[in-house]
């Protein structure tokens, strides 16, 4: 992906429980156009169940689902694992996520590409790079009440991603979630703002 080729795009970047998906609802109401690079990891890995039995066996499809608890629990804790998965299905989610950039290009207005692995991955090159930023003490707090995770299986999602204090200082802007939801909208509200000054 090259700068050049998408100047409306903003990556948005966060750690697990930081509040990603909040935001782009918010974003989403506000007018922004949202491309869900986990949205888009879902329909790929659905449409290829086959080739996920062959990586990592037939107990990872449950009937004619993923079992995606189980896979989860495996990519976070085995490194290998977590590298053979994103060998196969990231350059799948970067060919999708360039088409719907492209059509997006053409509106020549700001757009959202919500990529929580910006920063990991390397494989996006755009310009402007938003974070969703709540410390990690917030971050384990927030996963144990929403999912059904144990705190060993929450730090090792944390553990695989770039510590979120990182993400922050590289970032262009940061959203801070570390209050209520009317603090968050106000976040939001000069993001916004700031996004249509710089430009």
């Amino acid at each position: 992906m090259q700068k050049d080729n998408l100047p409306y795009a903003i990556a948005l970047t966060g750690g697990i429980g930081c509040g990603k998906s909040t935001v782009c609802s918010l974003l989403s109401l506000s007018g922004f156009d949202i491309i869900d690079t986990d949205k888009i990891a879902k329909i790929i890995l659905d449409d290829n169940k086959e080739k996920l039995k062959l990586l990592f066996g037939d107990e990872y499809i449950v009937g004619h689902e993923i079992d995606r608890q189980k896979l989860g629990r495996l990519v976070f804790s085995d490194k290998e694992a977590r590298e053979k998965l994103e060998s196969f299905v990231h350059p799948l989610i970067y060919d999708e996520v360039i088409a719907r950039a492209d059509e997006l290009e053409k509106k020549q207005t700001p757009y959202i590409v919500d990529i929580p692995l910006y920063y990991e991955t390397k494989n996006y090159d755009i310009d402007k790079v938003v974070c969703v930023y709540c410390p990690i003490s917030m971050q384990i707090q927030r996963v144990i009440s929403r999912d059904n995770k144990t705190p060993k299986e929450i730090e090792d999602i944390i553990k695989s991603q770039i510590d979120i204090e990182t993400k922050k200082q590289k970032s262009d802007y940061v959203i801070d979630n570390t209050k209520d939801l009317i603090h968050l909208q106000d976040e939001v509200d000069r993001f916004k703002k700031a996004i249509y000054h710089d430009r």
